[in-house]
């Protein structure tokens, strides 16, 4: 378990079973012609404990993903349609950055590994930092506090799926087997590439990048395919099975990291990084996009 995800769960297993299907539409999506690629990583920045390396090499179909992240509107635009309930509503809470909360937030539980992670009764898609905020003013960001299973029925409903972990990585790669996408660095000649933490985490965030939690989907510059933001901004649900060192029950594997993500604790904002999380958990870092 990634210290950037709180794995909050009430121990359900996968719904996938009976998907929301048809009404949606194809996203704007970039069709992609496969091939072989350098998955995982082994280097100073990798997390041996998530099962990122070895280095090997995978092959994937050609297959069509979006160009970023589904956003609030998007997302709204489904319940509409649907009625559908996600799983942070049902359950009544979901886990929030304790950052975006006010000073005079009650007490409430905590997570022991990462206590900058708080539990908020009454967080969901529609109210990322709990009752009183709105994602309305957010409608061209990720969706966030959605599940695996929220995920899933999206994807069914629009005619499309999640993404295989192969399949994401070789499109954030866009054809590099460097760190980054772009190279070596995290900002090559001082340009920001991604929607990460900036300062000293998880206190004082610089906001040098231009934002403090999550940006627009179609922020900063696309990869060689294309597609934006798959490093940092939010961690994206894939459609594999989360295998590492150690996890806490069935899991999904999440990829990208997030707008928490910093050099001083974590390093997962690289396409080989990896996290995993139970179906049924949400937190406010965590999105998704299609393939088809």
């Amino acid at each position: 378990m990634s210290c950037c995800l709180p794995g909050a769960s009430d121990g359900s297993h996968v719904v996938a079973a009976s998907p929301v299907v048809g009404g949606g539409s194809r996203r704007d999506a970039l069709s992609l012609p496969g091939g072989e690629f350098l998955m995982g990583d082994d280097g100073p920045l990798s997390y041996p404990e998530d099962g990122e390396g070895p280095v090997r090499r995978e092959s994937v179909d050609g297959f069509a993903i979006d160009r970023y992240a589904v956003t609030v509107a998007d997302f709204t635009g489904f319940v509409d349609a649907t009625g559908y309930l996600t799983d942070a509503e049902r359950l009544g809470r979901s886990f929030v950055f304790a950052g975006l909360l006010p000073q005079d937030f009650p007490p409430t539980r905590g997570v022991e590994a990462a206590p900058w992670w708080r539990e908020v009764l009454g967080a969901t898609w529609r109210a990322p930092e709990g009752p009183g905020s709105s994602a309305a003013d957010r409608r061209d960001h990720p969706v966030v506090h959605v599940s695996w299973n929220d995920a899933h029925a999206f994807a069914s409903w629009c005619g499309g799926r999640l993404p295989s972990e192969a399949e994401w990585e070789y499109a954030a790669r866009a054809g590099a087997s460097s760190t980054f996408p772009w190279g070596e660095e995290l900002e090559p000649g001082g340009r920001h590439m991604a929607n990460v933490w900036q300062g000293t985490f998880p206190d004082a965030n610089s906001c040098d990048d231009g934002y403090y939690a999550t940006c627009p989907v179609t922020a900063f510059e696309p990869n060689g395919f294309g597609l934006y933001n798959l490093i940092g901004n939010v961690w994206e649900w894939t459609a594999s099975p989360f295998t590492a060192q150690v996890t806490h029950g069935f899991e999904l594997a999440l990829k990208g990291g997030s707008y928490l993500c910093h050099a001083s604790y974590c390093h997962r904002y690289r396409p080989a990084a990896r996290s995993g999380a139970a179906a049924d958990s949400s937190t406010g870092n965590v999105g998704f996009r299609c393939a088809y």
